[in-house]
């Protein structure tokens, strides 16, 4: 019973999607309504409001370490840890509250990593900065990233449950970018732009573009 209200907890916890509560808290248009439609820090980037991104990822990244660290609080066993930070993670993914349309995982799931298994979580970030720099994909970086994570995670941290909960996790971030791959293999995908971001227009805001930028979170 106690495992099973830690993981409903978690994915209660998990599906708070920051990206559309800030954005309603800043006078935003709904991130669901325009860019890429994806409730993450990058479409709310696209709004023009920098400081709305920077706390949308910090909320993501935030809410998922402190699953992790409330429960490490209370002496909980480590399945019942990576049980749940693998179900605060799908909450972010599927959010209940948002008819289980979510976002792509990546910042909910390197919090989750910071606070689990560091080493990995620094790996991550490594990958991540990288192949931004190099290449100013960001789907590009989260999914290398995501499969640096994957390939260390059983080696660094043994067969260990919390290993295996970083492996679902990088599994379900490269799934979650299906369509960026496509669009890279495709030389579709849009490189992120380093200048600051317009508002958007009337039209994107009613519909989502048909070809999003690749830093979707």
């Amino acid at each position: 019973m106690d495992l099973l209200f830690a993981i409903v907890a978690a994915y209660l916890v998990g599906s708070i999607s920051f990206a559309v509560v800030l954005s309603a808290i800043f006078r935003l248009p709904d991130p669901r309504t325009y860019g890429s439609g994806n409730p993450g820090a990058t479409n709310v980037l696209r709004s023009g409001k920098r400081s709305a991104a920077v706390l949308t990822l910090l909320g993501d990244a935030t809410k998922g370490a402190l699953v992790v660290w409330a429960l490490r609080s209370i002496g909980t066993s480590e399945l019942a840890v990576a049980l749940a930070a693998v179900a605060a993670f799908v909450g972010h993914l599927f959010p209940i509250y948002f008819g289980f349309k979510g976002g792509k995982g990546v910042a909910t799931a390197f919090g989750i990593l910071v606070a689990i298994a560091p080493m990995l979580a620094a790996i991550a970030l490594g990958v991540f900065a990288a192949v931004l720099l190099l290449t100013r994909y960001v789907s590009l970086g989260s999914v290398l990233a995501s499969v640096g994570v994957g390939i260390a995670a059983v080696p660094t941290y043994g067969q260990t449950p919390l290993a295996w909960a970083a492996v679902a996790m990088s599994v379900l971030v490269i799934a979650r970018h299906r369509t960026n791959i496509q669009r890279l293999l495709c030389g579709q995908e849009r490189r992120v732009e380093w200048r600051r971001s317009q508002p958007p227009s009337a039209t994107t805001e009613s519909t989502p573009s048909p070809n999003p930028s690749a830093a979707e979170r």
